[in-house]
């Protein structure tokens, strides 16, 4: 349960960083909103990871699901650089947070 509640907080983060481009410096009222509800949904969805899984386990593996999905994200919908140098430091992000997923358990 620890780890679905990883991924969901996950995809919480990124809305909450595609959010902050959309709210202009928060300028933009309902953009703001959602992104503050986006951002605190996440950090509270990931507290509750925490508390089974390893802080270090769990964070390394949200933010980097979190900047991998954001960086994904940004590439298809803002035409965001997609250079080798990119793309691969994705898939080595990628790669790590398997092998946290693998290395803590059954949590």
């Amino acid at each position: 349960m620890a780890w679905t509640l990883v991924f969901i907080a996950s995809a919480f983060e990124v809305a909450f960083a595609l959010g902050l481009k959309m709210t202009h410096g928060f300028t933009r009222f309902w953009p703001s909103v959602a992104t503050v509800v986006a951002g605190v949904t996440s950090f509270v969805l990931l507290s509750h990871a925490l508390r089974t899984l390893p802080v270090g386990t769990g964070y390394a593996a949200w933010t980097g699901i979190g900047t991998v999905g954001s960086a994904v994200l940004g590439i298809l919908l803002f035409r965001e650089p997609r250079d080798v140098a990119r793309l691969t430091s994705l898939v080595l992000i990628v790669g790590g947070v398997i092998g946290l997923r693998l290395s803590s358990g059954s949590h």
